[in-house]
């Protein structure tokens, strides 16, 4: 309700005196929107439960009887995926929306309990025994079932970041996971082309219209992964570091050219900072060679920070107004 206006027109003589304080009156009266507020509670409430669940289990694992625990938590998982299976609305390849307000939350219970149950069945009965890839592929496969049946942007993080978990015990040794050897090549070689199938899902499903407002939490995803990767190959071999450098901006001016057609300042405030953080890898690295890392190069360092950071600040909000304006 725009009270300037009204307030104008009484003003000018078009709107009586008790017209506007009726006006007044009415926009006291607006009810409060508490939409945000109630789904936070519910999402808190949410992981409260299941986190909850997961200490009760955790302090009582020798006192609590298995059977009894895994029955608790298999009637809470089951309960949810009974619920949502029954009230869901069908099938479509677009956007569908919850059919109430508590159907998302229910859902989401269902999943992190589903997660749950399978972690505690592995960690007491030793299910997969030694294949702790299929521990992780099957959970990953039913929460990307449930995220494109059911229509749910939450489920789909937690399903990438279980593809995630999966192809990193997959590809990697046991022995390297037990030292904690996240260095290792092959971890890195894997988070490059995860991101870059991230992105591939991202586009697919925008252009087939699959569920195209996925694409965003594909993208996200690939984009940070894709680039945390190749900034890792560039620390890990350092002997061609300008060679992944190079990979590394074009990358970034992919996802430069997506930013402007797009639109989207976020695509690039990250690419840009990914990429400022690479040119500061090589300035740095060069400038400890060059200078033998005496107190010249400590200063130059210095300068650089101090006017890179001044140029990066200039770009972003000049592209900012270009991005506004076209």
């Amino acid at each position: 309700m725009n009270i300037p206006l009204f307030n104008k027109l009484q003003q000018e003589g078009l709107l009586s005196a008790s017209s506007l304080e009726k006006i007044h009156a009415q926009k006291g009266k607006q009810l409060f929107s508490l939409h945000w507020e109630i789904r936070t509670i519910l999402y808190l409430g949410i992981l409260l439960l299941t986190g909850g669940l997961g200490i009760l289990v955790y302090k009582n694992i020798d006192s609590l009887s298995h059977q009894v625990v895994l029955l608790f938590i298999g009637l809470i998982c089951g309960g949810s995926f009974f619920y949502c299976f029954k009230k869901k609305l069908p099938f479509s390849n677009g956007k569908v929306k919850a059919p109430n307000a508590l159907f998302d939350y229910i859902l989401l219970l269902g999943c992190l309990t589903f997660i749950i149950f399978i972690a505690y069945f592995q960690y007491q009965y030793n299910i997969f025994g030694n294949r702790y890839g299929l521990a992780t592929f099957l959970p990953m496969t039913v929460l990307f079932f449930t995220a494109y049946y059911f229509d749910h942007l939450g489920i789909l993080s937690l399903a990438i970041t279980n593809l995630a978990a999966w192809l990193g015990i997959s590809v990697t040794p046991l022995q390297v996971l037990e030292a904690n050897d996240f260095n290792n090549n092959t971890i890195i070689l894997t988070g490059v082309l995860l991101g870059i199938f991230l992105v591939t899902m991202g586009l697919v499903s925008l252009q087939k219209n699959i569920k195209a407002h996925f694409e965003f939490t594909y993208t996200n995803f690939g984009i940070h992964i894709l680039f945390i990767s190749l900034l890792a190959a560039m620390f890990q071999f350092s002997n061609i570091h300008l060679l992944i450098f190079l990979l590394l901006v074009a990358v970034a001016f992919y996802f430069y050219s997506r930013a402007k057609k797009e639109q989207s300042f976020y695509l690039l405030l990250v690419s840009t900072l990914y990429t400022y953080i690479g040119l500061c890898y090589v300035v740095i690295h060069a400038l400890s060679y060059s200078l033998n890392s005496g107190m010249g190069s400590i200063y130059l360092g210095f300068i650089y920070f101090i006017a890179s950071g001044i140029g990066l600040v200039l770009f972003l909000m000049r592209t900012n107004k270009k991005l506004k304006a076209s």
